[in-house]
């Protein structure tokens, strides 16, 4: 259904971030200790892994357009995450490596990924959920073949760092997650290919009428995201201490419910890496306020789930694409 009144369009826009809003007086209500500066600087640290995926699907929404189903969409990039993380902890770990050479080995899987979920939507015009999806499917499958479905703890001086360190007083993960969401801002939304991006994913026969090779953008796109997966997978091992199969799965859903709750950040309602960012910050206080209550685990899933079928819902109710 499409809602073409402009009050009632507006009322649709702001109720994802008005749930939200009621949510967290509730928690702030209920914990005492939910707006303190150690549980905003655990929110923060508990957020970075989902927000460099986050910024990862965003660049591939912008490229595609925000229509779930036809547009752009990559639901591969935990599973990315997941999978270069248990490269990086099986190699070290197990095989003795250096963490260089893990880190090298878990970029090249990541760059097939990216290659093949281009290749898949792109060449053999898959519907990008549904590509995207059956990647995703078969990374877990590898994933559990090499970790043999068990945790592999990691210990590397570099992922210590990571998960304890401190720079300039500020922990050492959050600082290094907000380089890279600087980075891929300025790529983004400040320099001439980030404009081209954002034309491809806004109208992709203009943008070609204009001259601009989509297909280009559009490959370009699911091999920056496959980066963000792996560039995640050191957040993953730090927050971990090791790779764990499985996590991918809560990671999937806070990153498709930070994303496209970013939205309701843009004046215009359309996905941002900024906003990604802000809605990744705000998914994860929500977690750490549900557990500072004593939420049950599988509740708080189910809750998530929800705000989803919110927020997409409310997103494709009040446009009139």
């Amino acid at each position: 259904m499409i809602i073409t009144n402009p009050l009632l369009q507006r009322a649709l826009a702001i109720l994802p971030l008005t749930v939200f809003a009621i949510l967290f007086i509730y928690l702030s209500v209920a914990s005492s200790n939910f707006l303190t500066p150690g549980t905003i600087e655990l929110i923060l640290k508990q957020a970075v892994p989902t927000v460099v995926v986050s910024i990862g699907l965003a660049t591939v929404v912008i490229a595609g357009g925000d229509d779930v189903v036809s547009g752009g969409i990559d639901l591969s990039i935990p599973a990315t995450a997941i999978i270069c993380a248990a490269i990086i902890a099986d190699q070290v770990t197990n095989n003795g490596v250096s963490l260089l050479w893990g880190l090298t080995l878990a970029f090249g899987a990541a760059g097939i990924v990216g290659a093949i979920n281009a290749g898949l939507v792109v060449w053999v015009r898959m519907t990008p959920l549904l590509a995207t999806l059956a990647t995703s499917v078969a990374i877990v499958g590898v994933t559990k073949v090499i970790t043999e479905s068990r945790r592999i703890g990691i210990a590397d001086p570099v992922v210590i760092f990571v998960r304890d360190g401190r720079i300039l007083g500020v922990a050492a993960g959050v600082v290094l997650t907000a380089i890279i969401a600087l980075l891929f801002w300025h790529l983004v939304h400040r320099t001439r290919w980030g404009m081209n991006l954002q034309a491809t994913g806004g109208s992709r026969d203009a943008a070609e009428i204009s001259g601009i090779d989509t297909k280009q953008f559009v490959v370009q796109s699911f091999l920056l995201a496959a980066f963000a997966g792996w560039l995640a997978s050191m957040f993953v091992l730090a927050r971990g201490s090791g790779s764990s199969p499985g996590s991918e799965e809560s990671l999937l859903l806070e990153m498709v419910l930070a994303t496209f709750l970013g939205a309701a950040f843009s004046p215009r309602r359309i996905v941002t890496v900024w906003g990604a960012v802000l809605g990744a910050v705000l998914v994860s206080a929500l977690s750490v306020g549900f557990i500072s209550i004593g939420v049950n685990v599988f509740w708080t899933g189910c809750i998530k789930g929800g705000l989803i079928l919110l927020v997409v819902a409310s997103a494709s109710a009040g446009t009139d694409k």
